[in-house]
């Protein structure tokens, strides 16, 4: 939505809104910039250590449900899903989904992304309190992401301020969400190399690989946080909050 925004080429001066050049569109560059060094970094870090198959020769699918067993985990479903790293634990239906690269692959890369997800399912199961914030603001973050860009706008065009406080407060909404995942996603990383190491599915060599991984794959996190504060930071600025009031 921010993209849509951008261009739109619409500039907020002194004395109006008028068609030009906005120079908060240089807050959006060093967000896509941020965004695609992690995104870069994640995809280099994955390939390479999925060319390395672990020693245990288990594919993503198999480890998950040893993982998923030795955690004392049966109700948990493992499927298989479209896409490369689309990953994820759907707590409301209990059903662990692996993307195409990881699910029938024996590396090590897969091994460790399918055990992440098997922490996010740990979570769940363990009564992760962070994951249940995580989980109980999830309608918060929709609505917000949907509605807070076109009230922003619209209170721009308009000049309306309450339009403009909204969408930013709705837009806040949706940081905090990411702000909580931070936490969430970091814990299923260390709980997975734990048990990566305790089921004796990764040596010890492996682990530390695997590791890379999935700090690789937090740094992705930690750009969308950072993006999303970079994006609050342009729409503090076109709704004129650090403009002086004597202007």
């Amino acid at each position: 939505m921010i993209i849509a925004l951008a261009q739109s080429g619409l500039y907020y001066g002194n004395s109006g809104y008028f068609w030009g050049f906005d120079p908060t569109y240089m807050l959006i560059l060093l967000a896509l910039v941020i965004s695609g060094i992690f995104s870069a970094q994640m995809n280099t870090t994955f390939s390479k250590y999925s060319n390395v198959r672990a020693a245990s020769g288990l594919t993503g699918a198999q480890a998950a449900q040893r993982i998923l067993q030795s955690a004392g985990i049966y109700d948990v479903r493992i499927e298989q899903v479209q896409g490369k790293l689309t990953d994820h634990y759907d707590p409301s239906n209990k059903v662990l989904r692996l993307s195409q690269s990881v699910y029938g692959s024996n590396s090590i890369a897969a091994i460790g992304v399918a055990a992440h997800e098997c922490g996010h399912a740990v979570q769940h199961a363990r009564n992760y309190v962070p994951l249940n914030i995580r989980s109980a603001i999830v309608p918060l973050a929709n609505f917000g992401s949907q509605l807070s860009w076109p009230l922003f706008f619209i209170g721009l065009i308009a000049s309306m301020k309450p339009l403009l406080m909204a969408g930013i407060l709705l837009f806040c909404g949706a940081l905090l969400f990411q702000i909580v995942t931070l936490p969430v996603e970091i814990n299923a990383s260390k709980r997975a190399l734990v048990m990566l190491g305790d089921t004796g599915i990764l040596g010890e060599t492996e682990v530390k690989s695997t590791r890379k991984v999935l700090r690789a794959a937090a740094m992705t996190y930690v750009a969308a946080v950072i993006g999303s504060l970079l994006q609050l930071l342009r729409l503090l600025v076109l709704s004129g909050a650090f403009r002086r009031r004597d202007d």
